[in-house]
């Protein structure tokens, strides 16, 4: 397998892609992140990734969860707007406005041996219009023949499609696994075993899945289905807690939902994270850092960059 391994951008290639906004913007021109997650088991999912998506810009978060959890994000956030996941529906969703960029983020706190919400996933590919990322437990959803098929139409259907007549919708497609999740998804598309070799992994599972794919770890591997892996190694052990996963994942979304091209906004995305950890270490230790401290470090990860 041809893979082509880059270095991670420079933190002024970075900094170009920090989507500050603009005097006029408003809080739709600045992104709109649908977050479909928190279980009735794991709520703390989406108070996470909503603290990730609504730090690193988004302009509207709006929170689809399980009604047992609604209480719990609610209280958590008040500037979050939280719906019972029941109410999702992407097939009704009008088309994104021009200038009202939008994406959604589906998995956070769902328990990947539950089949309760493989429904909301498989919607969610046929028919949402504009990037999706997946995490979490709907990683285990979308590795069977039904989430490849969904993937694979989505992947060919027309720009601009939303889904209307059972067409699929079109708009790229991020996955964010982590090593088991990763092999899950390898499973269930059948691909061989490619060893220690991560990085040959990232990319087939691009492929399979003709996404965009954010394969966590020490080193993260960010692959594209040309076969392009960047290696992000900013990361510390610090960010070796639960919950940091679900503040990617947010962070992820949130560029994407501000207009971010899929690779651009993994490759920003993680560096952010990891120099959130960085800095929350710094003032924490290592031994201290919790996913809510990775989150309140964002600024200071913006800053990092930018200096």
């Amino acid at each position: 397998m041809d893979v082509t391994l880059t270095p991670g951008r420079s933190n002024e290639d970075l900094a170009a892609l920090l989507p500050f906004p603009v005097a006029e913007a408003n809080k739709y021109t600045r992104g709109h992140l649908n977050l479909v997650a928190g279980s009735a088991a794991y709520p703390g999912a989406a108070c996470l990734a909503a603290a990730g998506a609504t730090r690193a810009g988004a302009g509207y978060t709006e929170v689809f969860c399980a009604g047992k959890s609604m209480i719990t994000v609610r209280a958590w956030m008040p500037s979050l707007v939280v719906r019972d996941w029941r109410t999702w529906h992407p097939a009704r969703l009008e088309a994104p406005k021009p200038g009202h960029p939008t994406a959604c983020v589906i998995g956070c706190g769902f328990d990947p041996e539950d089949s309760a919400p493989e429904p909301l996933v498989m919607e969610t590919l046929r028919a949402f219009p504009g990037p999706v990322l997946i995490d979490g437990g709907a990683l285990a959803l979308l590795a069977t023949p039904t989430g490849l098929r969904l993937a694979a139409e989505r992947a060919a259907a027309a720009p601009g499609s939303t889904g209307e007549g059972g067409a699929a919708a079109a708009g790229p497609l991020v996955l964010t696994p982590h090593g088991g999740e990763a092999a899950r998804l390898a499973r269930g598309a059948r691909l061989p075993s490619f060893g220690s070799d991560t990085a040959a992994l990232a990319v087939a599972i691009a492929r399979a899945y003709e996404a965009v794919v954010v394969l966590k770890g020490p080193v993260t591997y960010i692959a594209t289905a040309d076969g392009t892996v960047e290696i992000m190694d900013r990361g510390t052990a610090a960010l070796a807690k639960a919950g940091t996963g679900d503040v990617l994942a947010g962070i992820l979304g949130a560029l994407l939902a501000q207009g971010l091209a899929p690779a651009d906004a993994a490759a920003l995305g993680c560096a952010l994270h990891a120099e959130a950890g960085r800095a929350a270490a710094e003032q924490l230790t290592p031994i201290c850092v919790t996913a809510e401290d990775v989150a309140n470090a964002l600024p200071a990860a913006i800053r990092a960059l930018t200096q």
